[in-house]
């Protein structure tokens, strides 16, 4: 048994077969794989690693278990997913995972290959635990591992109040001690008990601010395109294979990426914070017709149609291809809205009973940006053409126009 300090939940008792998993080597390389990827560039001291995330949705783990009244083999199997959920990581968390499921069609939580050979096999064997268990248990798979990876896990419970506390922003605040207190298992449906709807509420009032001030700041995603194209060069150079980059480290892709000419330009770029500027940031009223249902287009466009949307700016601009980045976020979505709560003895999912859901759902949408990102000379040529090529009805609303009109904040320029 040992017993860790943590800077969120305190001191956090390791036993059982957690406590041998701990000194693996993909748990210990997890030290090395920053949690929040290239958010640094922002909050400098949002530093923290997968490694005490991993420790920490552990230890909520253990306390959800216990407040359940589970225990024995189904319980040592939860803990074990729970310390192992993020051994499928690769560097920089998910910064460049798009680009990695490109070329090996696997996340980081297809963890089959990290648990069935090697040291964590062998713990799990000396502990009577299948390993394909704990794989599908890791995907979200089974009634258990609604704990682990569902729409009330204890992985975001964690991460938001860690991802707060490390950047210092008062946003992910919640209160994830009642949030376990209350979890009930009913008819094999994880929920939380009766009278606890702005709990559940909590949560998706955290990740709607957290997202826009720290998980899509806009030069969090400048620096993470970056990262990802100079990986991206990287790979199709030939000198590191995706099942090789998937399993380094952070500083492991950092020395590969500045070794290699492909990738160099851009890993110098990020080592020395000299990152691109934002050419055009378009709200999705700029770029869809409907921002209610927005249509397919620049959403559902392949990898391949967007480096030619690229091509075609840069053509447009008269600039080197490699100097136009083009970022589409993710289409507005809150899974947090199917969690299911025990409203006067009926189980109801949180987006039919809330009202605040409909309206933080609306607030995503005002959220939602589309990126063109260029090195800072080359904004209004780029701006320009970008708003030709993409048919963008933003009436000349360039980042060097908008910089008048309050579009920057006090933290752009960091």
């Amino acid at each position: 048994m040992s017993t860790i300090k943590d800077s969120v939940h305190d001191h956090i008792t390791v036993d059982g077969v957690a406590a041998d998993l701990l000194d693996t080597p993909p748990i210990q390389r997890l030290r090395r794989i920053k949690q929040l990827g290239t958010v640094s560039y922002v909050y400098p001291s949002a530093n923290h690693t997968r490694f005490e995330h991993s420790l920490g949705v552990y230890h909520l783990a253990c306390e959800a278990l216990d407040h359940l009244g589970i225990d024995g083999a189904r319980a040592e199997r939860t803990r074990a997913a729970a310390i192992l959920h993020d051994i499928g990581h690769g560097p920089y968390s998910h910064n460049v995972e798009s680009l990695l499921h490109r070329h090996t069609g696997r996340y980081h939580d297809d963890v089959d290959d990290l648990v069935a050979t090697g040291p964590v096999a062998r713990v799990l064997d000396d502990h009577g635990i299948d390993p394909a268990t704990i794989a599908d248990m890791v995907r979200g798979d089974g009634e258990l591992a609604q704990l682990v990876a569902g729409e009330l896990d204890v992985d975001r419970m964690d991460y938001l109040v860690r991802d707060a506390h490390h950047t210092g922003v008062p946003y992910g605040t919640i209160d994830h001690e009642r949030l376990v207190r209350e979890l009930a298992f009913i008819d094999g449906e994880l929920v939380l008990g009766e009278g606890n709807v702005q709990t559940a509420e909590s949560l998706l009032v955290a990740r709607a601010l957290m997202n826009p001030t720290v998980y899509n700041h806009h030069v969090a995603r400048i620096s993470k395109a970056m990262l990802r194209r100079a990986t991206e060069a990287l790979v199709d150079a030939g000198d590191a294979q995706p099942q090789r980059v998937r399993r380094m480290d952070d500083a492991e892709l950092q020395v590969a990426l500045r070794a290699h000419d492909a990738s160099r330009d851009l890993a110098d770029r990020l080592a020395d914070r000299d990152l691109y500027k934002r050419a055009v940031w378009a709200e999705m009223a700029d770029v869809f017709e409907d921002v209610v249902d927005p249509d397919a287009g620049l959403l559902d466009a392949t990898h391949g149609e967007r480096r030619a949307l690229e091509d075609d700016i840069a053509a447009d601009a008269d600039v080197d291809p490699d100097h136009v980045i083009i970022d589409v976020q993710s289409a507005p979505g809150m899974r947090e809205t199917t969690t299911r709560v025990l409203v006067n003895g009926d189980i109801r999912r949180l987006g039919d009973q809330s009202t605040l859901v409909r309206a933080l759902q609306m607030a995503q949408r005002e959220q939602w940006r589309l990126g063109v990102y260029t090195p800072t000379e080359l904004t209004e040529p780029v701006g320009r053409a970008a708003e030709r090529v993409l048919g963008l009805q933003t009436d000349g609303a360039l980042i060097a126009e908008n910089a008048s009109h309050g579009q920057y904040t006090s933290l752009s320029d960091f």
